[in-house]
């Protein structure tokens, strides 16, 4: 594989070198640390959504400061459950859906398969509402601008290289920083804002039900598939375990600062003039914000922004589909491959799951609805996933990689809470309370 290639073409050079000069050895250690970082990153940047940037715009409108502790204590979260998908990965060689065939039966892995393809075909909606949102705001129909989204996720997974998905990904991503200029003409109260750090009014009910929101929406079924998948499609090792902790470490601080921004842009704007302001869509969103940047610099700014989280995390989702169904099937999947005859059933899975979910977009269906769909499917579909990884990373990984102690303790009790204030969610979601 190229991939494999390249990260042991650097790995041979930094080892083989006798008497390096002190620059050459940081250049190759350097190279090699860009060639191994990117899973993490990746995947933590398509955490942070199209549907994720419109509930932090809601808590930070509704409830200003007092949602940005939350977003902090999700950080431990993100990484712990992700950090079990590295070790994984890396220590099994094996996709998520192929342990799970292997430990459990094909019965439970043609179960994660459609509950996978299902929850990224419904992220895609997601992610294509937002892109259709976006090209609204600067009058592109959604008849041009969702195709030409689909075409182009489509063909960057037609490269034959991982290295340049994962990179494009990234790329792709880091436009939500966009936010921090935006907070800085914002204005925000750094005195408002300590106080709402010591201040949740967990005593009200509206308070609770959109902290569950933003808590369901931390942890994605895709998200642990797309991580698992991509440090195999990298041909990561051992020896790379702690440099992917590292990744998706600092990925999970990266994509909470995200949100943070998000959560204080929309209280040092909207929830201090209009708090409770309705924000389903992007065009609301920008329409609240113009008193405050302007209307020009408000469609760019979080145009810009929601377009980069909707493509990223619409690449990942659909990537973590059609490794989770290859795995399961046992088809050859590999982005480092060009479409051929072995791969030609990964590849037409990938297409699938974009053309279905654009669809759906272009038939202009109450988006809303099938959003609120999507967050359900999601929630009941979490336990499922969260149980298998933990039983995985107790019984696929060698004893003296298994979490022991309190910090298995900690990382079960933390899966458990994500759990809880899913189903927590789930009765108001679907019309109950």
């Amino acid at each position: 594989m190229e991939h494999d290639n390249e990260v042991n073409k650097t790995r041979s050079a930094l080892s083989s070198a006798e008497t390096p000069t002190s620059r050459k050895v940081r250049r190759r250690v350097i190279g090699l640390a860009l060639v191994i970082a990117g899973p993490g990153l990746v995947v933590m940047l398509a955490d942070t959504d199209a549907g994720s940037l419109i509930t932090a715009a809601q808590s930070g409108s509704r409830w200003g400061y007092q949602m940005v502790l939350p977003q902090l204590v999700l950080i431990p979260i993100l990484y712990i459950v992700q950090e079990m998908t590295v070790r994984l990965g890396i220590l099994t060689h094996k996709g998520h859906g192929a342990l799970i065939r292997e430990h459990f039966g094909p019965r439970w892995a043609l179960l994660s398969a459609g509950t996978l393809f299902a929850c990224s075909v419904g992220a895609l909606l997601t992610e294509f509402a937002g892109v259709a949102g976006v090209g609204e705001l600067f009058g592109i129909p959604r008849s041009l601008s969702v195709p030409v989204a689909t075409a182009f996720l489509i063909g960057i997974a037609l490269t034959g290289s991982y290295q340049r998905v994962e990179r494009i990904g990234i790329a792709l991503g880091l436009a939500e920083l966009i936010f921090i200029p935006a907070v800085i003409m914002a204005h925000p109260n750094l005195h408002a804002m300590a106080h709402g750090l010591v201040h949740m009014p967990l005593e009200k009910s509206s308070y609770v039900l959109l902290l569950a929101a933003n808590v369901g929406a931390v942890i994605m079924p895709w998200m642990i598939f797309y991580q698992q998948g991509a440090v195999v499609d990298k041909g990561l090792r051992p020896i790379d375990l702690r440099s992917e902790r590292r990744d998706t470490a600092f990925g999970a601080v990266l994509t909470q600062l995200i949100m943070i921004f998000m959560v204080v842009l929309f209280a040092a704007t909207v929830g201090r003039t209009h708090p409770g302001a309705p924000l389903a869509t992007v065009t609301e969103m920008s329409t609240a914000l113009n008193p405050y940047l302007g209307a020009l610099g408000a469609k760019v700014l979080l145009g810009a922004a929601v377009l980069g989280a909707a493509l990223v995390a619409a690449l990942v989702a659909s990537l973590a589909g059609a490794w989770g169904i290859s795995e399961v099937f046992g088809w050859k999947h590999s982005l480092n491959e060009r479409p051929n005859r072995q791969t030609a059933k990964f590849y037409v899975t990938y297409g699938l799951a974009h053309v279905l979910g654009a669809v759906v977009v272009l038939l202009s269906l109450n988006l809303v609805n099938l959003v609120i769909d999507v967050e359900v499917m999601n929630t009941l579909v979490l336990p499922i996933v969260l149980g298998f990884l933990l039983v995985l990373e107790r019984r696929a990984l060698p004893s003296e990689y298994r979490m022991r102690g309190a910090r298995r303790f900690v990382s079960t009790a933390l899966c458990l809470g994500v759990i809880i204030f899913g189903l927590f969610l789930l009765p108001a979601t679907l019309g109950l309370l």
